[in-house]
């Protein structure tokens, strides 16, 4: 089987179906230690970019089928002609966390490992259910601001997205959960500092060779600075280059969902050694 993303490769491996994996796009990004080792040692093939893969190389390694993630109005180009099943994994799109996470029984049933699936699926369940629960009883919700902007644009998730929704099950105000649709908006630094200045707290994902510090989201952009977050050193970073957040997260999102309740509600998870995001450094 060829697999197109890093997160399709860790849930094949989480099934303990990795040894069917043959050949990655985009395996510069995929961080699943028995593909790495695949690709070492020539049992896995690099087979370039999703967006362009190498077809001969599909051919050459005797592929049975495309695992492969949906995009809106993207086709699959010239891997659509050569006679493999293309099975398109529509994961990404579910809204909600256990939703997400249940795809883990689409590749169960793949891979004749149904069973396995199952249990996985249900200890997840589980322990999002148990970690969400202790929000039941907040009174107040700290307002979130999230991301930063890239180019002329910040683009923030909607408010039915799946982040919006793991925001609200962690107690949290999230302030453009009023944005309609699923996906993301971008806005300008104006619009978003107009509604987003004194959030209580303020959450960034990046992918840096560096961890970001607060004098280098300064250097980045000095209007940064004007945040009540920044001025109150309540600013929370997840390097995803340092960590393996991508394809950890859409089978265990309770992770995820510990290390925002232990942000946004410390009392409530007192020790809790944080998994993803850490402090922003000076």
């Amino acid at each position: 089987m060829v697999v197109y993303t890093s997160v399709h490769c860790a849930l094949l491996n989480e099934l303990g179906a990795s040894d069917g994996i043959a050949g990655v796009c985009e395996a510069q990004y995929v961080h699943v230690e028995p593909v790495l080792n695949g690709l070492r040692n020539g049992t896995v093939a690099d087979l370039g970019e999703a967006t362009s893969p190498d077809i001969e190389g599909m051919i050459r390694i005797g592929a049975d089928a495309i695992l492969a993630s949906p995009f809106q109005n993207a086709g699959y180009g010239p891997a659509e002609k050569i006679g493999l099943p293309i099975i398109e994994c529509a994961d990404y799109m579910e809204a909600d966390p256990l939703g997400r996470a249940e795809w883990i029984r689409f590749l169960g049933l793949l891979t004749d490992r149904e069973a396995t699936a199952d249990s996985l699926f249900r200890s997840t369940e589980a322990a999002y259910l148990r970690v969400r629960a202790l929000t039941d009883t907040i009174s107040k919700r700290p307002t979130l601001l999230v991301g930063k902007k890239y180019g002329s644009a910040w683009h923030v998730p909607n408010g039915a997205s799946y982040m919006a929704r793991m925001y609200q099950d962690a107690g949290a105000d999230y302030v453009f959960r009023d944005l309609p649709g699923s996906g993301s908006t971008p806005l300008t630094f104006e619009a978003v500092i107009d509604r987003a200045q004194h959030a209580d707290l303020w959450l960034i994902q990046y992918n840096a060779d560096m961890n970001m510090t607060y004098a280098s989201l300064r250097a980045e952009y000095t209007p940064y600075a004007s945040f009540d977050a920044f001025a109150g050193r309540h600013i929370y970073g997840c390097n995803t280059h340092n960590s393996h957040y991508y394809e950890e997260i859409p089978l265990h999102p309770d992770r995820l969902l510990s290390d925002l309740i232990a942000i946004i509600h410390p009392r409530l998870l007192p020790g809790h050694k944080l998994h993803y995001f850490a402090p922003l450094g000076e």
